[in-house]
């Protein structure tokens, strides 16, 4: 008998101000397999927000997982609690993200130089979950300068006492100092090999990698040396990416032609989502078609598409009045109208 594929053999990046529920229902046409992340939510937000705004989701968004920043145990417990009831797959804890900001509030990744910490916040999310639902962590290889092995090796060995069995290991460090979050993924160098070697030390754990994969073909590289790959600005920019994950990865069905059919047939399902968005809540079109940007990109006109859903002076034409416009425009065939 052939052994489940991991759950987390392939996944889309949290990613701030990118993955919100609109970006994420979006994917989910693209891909019905792939697990999914939100933005990452503190547990201040958790305990002081508002809710319904930070943990509600679409139901064709499982499988779903919620990505919290925090570290008192007892509000990462509370967060656990609260994507139980929400009905998420998985909780995951940052500890990877390098901004200030977060520092601050003493998580992301500054977390990676108290691994005690992590693992008594881990022990708290388990007592509470039991097996409901997995607790899981993003991180990276090391922060600042510290480029040892064994920083990031022992990272995970200690947090797996906890129980934690799956880590999503961001290969590349953390400056916690002098760069930028933008700087911070893409300048300190990408060690892939480090992510496959923690794979060899830890045979018993699932070690998915994140960082720098851009192509199925990638993909496909890693997943011979670790459990699961999970793919960020790539998926994003360029989400046509996605579209064959389903057939070569998870086995569901026929490579599909990615044509200007399957273009317009995803288009069309977000237009549907877009006017039910409108109806209900009131949703602005452009918060929702800022994430389909990509969709025509590497296609005659893909530029002209984009310029008209990014035009604010259509913001009240009927949604598909300006689709109209934005494929006359792709085609070459009329100028923009109703401005």
């Amino acid at each position: 008998m052939t052994a489940p594929l991991s759950p987390w053999r392939l996944s889309v990046a949290p990613m701030m101000d990118w993955t919100d529920r609109h970006c994420r229902f979006f994917h989910r046409l693209v891909t019905r397999h792939t697990l999914l992340y939100t933005e990452m939510v503190t547990t201040g937000a958790l305990l002081h927000g508002d809710l319904p705004r930070h943990l509600d989701f679409n139901p064709e968004e499982h499988p779903l997982a919620l990505q919290v920043g925090g570290s008192e145990p007892a509000d990462l417990a509370q967060a656990a609690r609260l994507a139980r009831q929400w009905g998420y797959d998985e909780i995951n804890i940052n500890c990877g993200c390098p901004s200030e900001r977060v520092q601050r509030g003493a998580f992301g990744a500054c977390l990676m130089a108290e691994p005690q910490l992590v693992r008594d916040g881990v022990q708290a999310m388990r007592d509470v979950l039991g097996n409901d639902l997995p607790v899981t962590v993003k991180h990276r290889i090391g922060i600042d300068r510290i480029e040892r092995y064994d920083f990031a090796r022992d990272f995970i060995g200690t947090v797996a006492e906890a129980g934690c069995t799956v880590f999503i290991v961001h290969a590349r460090n953390a400056w916690l100092q002098g760069l930028s979050p933008k700087e911070n993924r893409e300048i300190p160098p990408l060690r892939h090999a480090l992510v496959h070697q923690l794979k060899r030390d830890f045979p018993h754990l699932t070690i998915a990698i994140n960082g720098g994969i851009t192509s199925s073909d990638q993909v496909a590289e890693h997943l011979a040396a670790v459990d699961g790959v999970m793919v960020g600005r790539a998926a994003y920019h360029e989400p046509v990416v996605m579209a064959d994950w389903d057939a070569r990865f998870w086995g569901d069905g026929t490579l599909p032609v990615v044509d200007d059919a399957w273009r317009l047939a995803i288009e069309d399902r977000m237009l549907a989502y877009i006017e039910a968005e409108q109806a209900a809540r009131g949703t602005p079109f452009a918060h929702i078609t800022r994430h389909m940007l990509g969709l025509w990109n590497g296609q005659p006109g893909a530029r002209r598409w984009r310029q008209v859903w990014s035009d604010h002076r259509l913001k009240a034409l009927p949604v598909r009045q300006v689709a109209q416009q934005a494929h006359a425009a792709r085609c070459g065939t009329a100028t923009l109208a109703g401005a």
